[in-house]
């Protein structure tokens, strides 16, 4: 059975939004498991801690699988305590993002998250023996890769809706953007809910900077290839959150999965919910990442 999962919330959105986002979530969305927690700065953290044992709870109570995400980056001490308690006694599924959080989670059922570079095959079986039930592929991977994989035995997630994840970094530059130091950023991350766009010296559209980390900026859109990861073996699709309709961005994805909604038709619904944000698929097809083929499935 396929399934659609929503990647934790990447952004600085103000906490009671950030709350209301998964009540909506759990209410109206066609999502079988949702990763809640925080993967890119610790400073964050304190805002959403309050609110989330009710999101965990109206999640499960709407039949939501939850998954706690880590990190992407530990560097403090503080850091990396936080970390090793979730890892140790979190009552829910931890998605590793950091490569200490699968020494704390091995032996122990857990998915490895996009952040951790899973390229081949024997990296994949290194983490199954070791407890990892779940792999998110790194978004990067062409098709020829995900088909590789996919012969593991074990389940496999791809991101197939929104900006890339590409790098983390120590250094904030959103706070250097706004002439702060990260230790004294002010939050300025929290001014873009959808992430600060780059352009290249030709004045055109290139990356997204959120905090310490650096997005695409287009959305990544696999809608012409669900058809054809699902017959590699690909069971999971993930959607990254953004300030668009999720819920109507979900449905359109599950009615591709089910069946009952063309390519066109989707790319259509998508195109117009994205807001003017352009698409790219050029990963999968072992091109720049930035291009986008729409309705081409799997060539190489």
């Amino acid at each position: 059975m396929t399934k659609l999962s929503l990647g934790p919330v990447l952004f600085n959105w103000q906490p009671e939004g950030w709350r209301d986002f998964y009540f909506r979530i759990a209410d109206e969305a066609p999502i079988d498991s949702v990763y809640v927690g925080e993967a890119v700065c610790s400073k964050r953290q304190p805002f959403f801690e309050p609110f989330m044992p009710e999101v965990i709870e109206r999640l499960i109570n709407a039949g939501k699988e939850v998954n706690y995400s880590t990190l992407a980056l530990v560097m403090t001490k503080r850091e990396a305590e936080i970390m090793a308690d979730l890892a140790d006694n979190a009552d829910l599924m931890v998605e590793a993002n950091d490569l200490s959080a699968v020494s704390h989670l091995s032996g122990k059922p857990h998915v490895i998250g996009p952040y951790i570079n899973t390229y081949n095959e024997g990296t994949l079986n290194y983490f199954k023996v070791r407890g990892a039930t779940r792999i998110v592929l790194p978004s990067e991977l062409p098709s020829s890769a995900v088909e590789i994989m996919a012969g593991c035995d074990i389940d496999l997630e791809v991101q197939v809706f929104g900006r890339l994840p590409l790098a983390i970094s120590a250094r904030c530059y959103h706070a250097r953007s706004r002439n702060l130091h990260k230790d004294s950023c002010q939050y300025v991350c929290g001014e873009d809910a959808n992430g600060m766009d780059l352009e290249t010296v030709d004045g055109d559209a290139f990356l997204s900077v959120n905090g310490t980390q650096t997005l695409s900026h287009s959305y990544y859109n696999l809608a012409a290839e669900l058809e054809d990861l699902s017959d590699m073996g690909v069971n999971i699709f993930r959607l990254n959150p953004h300030p668009v309709d999720m819920v109507a961005v979900a449905q359109c994805y599950r009615k591709l999965l089910d069946g009952n909604l063309e390519v066109a038709d989707a790319n259509e619904n998508l195109m117009k919910l994205a807001g003017g944000v352009p698409f790219a698929n050029g990963f999968y097809h072992a091109q720049p990442g930035v291009d986008y083929m729409p309705g081409q499935i799997g060539t190489e």
